[in-house]
């Protein structure tokens, strides 16, 4: 027994210390917090290495990595899971929220080019959206671009976007009272409150719609294959995958700042407690945008 025990230690000093060591933290608060930097199990509760991590996703075949898109330390995050487990074992797929389908063919014609162009004739040539900060995520498609043998749009396109937007579509079966309850609320936070109730289908619908698209796309990418998406999009009880086909489901790893509340085992498999960033009034920039859009605004 006790040469066993030694054995399955030795082993996982082995396993961590093949891991490279954390990106330094780039978010401000709570680096002193005890489980910064940890991975919850939020089957078992136990709190493992990020090394750990890398050795349970290394055999999923289907992953989906949430994160929170303005915090820097997700990205560095990403991209060093994705380093990892491309040490264990080739990645087929990279799908990435940020590409949609229109995107797709300047995509392929730059996949595994020896030589990448520079940051800016690289986002003109993808037709990078702005909506998407480059220096959040450029160096992930710069990843994704050469390393797996797929770098997949995973959102909708904007002529979906748009018929969705004229002609919503209820939400499915799949969504319990609760999920279509957090929605509703997530939509009136994230503009602000400022939505008008006669709106609130087609901005559900296109939502629906994405998740849709993502289960999709990473149900028919090649295994192993991981998508990257906002930490809503990936959640078991509320995005893509409540959309996964039968079969077995992809695994949920949601990235989360220290602070927050940790989402429980219904809706991610493992959670990630980052740095945090310091709070931002968002809203106070959409009234300064109004603002400005009411004083350009012709009078009637």
């Amino acid at each position: 027994m006790n040469a066993l025990v030694v054995g399955l230690a030795a082993g996982l000093f082995c396993m961590n210390a093949l891991a490279k060591p954390l990106p330094e933290w780039i978010s401000p608060l709570q680096h002193d917090h005890p489980r910064v930097g940890q991975v919850k199990n939020s089957a078992t509760g136990e709190w493992i290495s990020p090394a750990t991590l890398v050795e349970a996703l290394a055999d999923a075949p289907q992953v989906l990595v949430g994160e929170k898109h303005d915090n820097a330390d997700h990205h560095q995050l990403q991209l060093w899971l994705l380093n990892e487990l491309a040490e264990r074992r080739p990645q087929a797929a990279l799908l990435m929220e940020m590409l949609a389908p229109e995107q797709q063919e300047q995509v392929d014609a730059l996949l595994h080019n020896p030589e990448l162009p520079d940051d800016e004739t690289l986002r003109a040539t993808l037709n990078w959206s702005p909506g998407w900060d480059w220096d959040q995520y450029g160096d992930l498609v710069r990843w994704g671009l050469s390393e797996p043998r797929q770098l997949l749009a995973a959102n909708i396109s904007e002529d979906e976007m748009k018929q969705r937007y004229r002609i919503p579509v209820p939400l499915g079966e799949v969504y319990s009272e609760q999920a279509r309850a957090l929605l509703h609320e997530t939509i009136t936070e994230s503009h602000c409150g400022k939505l008008s109730e006669e709106h609130f289908p087609a901005m559900i619908s296109i939502q629906q719609a994405r998740d849709q698209r993502m289960a999709e796309a990473l149900h028919a990418a090649e295994q192993p294959a991981l998508l990257l998406a906002g930490h809503f999009h990936v959640r078991k009880d509320l995005g893509a995958p409540l959309h996964w086909p039968q079969g077995s489901a992809p695994v949920v790893v949601v990235l989360t700042e220290a602070g927050q509340t940790l989402p429980d085992a219904a809706q991610a498999d493992y959670v990630w407690l980052t740095a945090a960033q310091e709070r931002q009034d968002y809203c106070a920039d959409w009234d300064d945008a109004a603002e400005a859009a009411d004083k350009k605004r012709p009078a009637q």
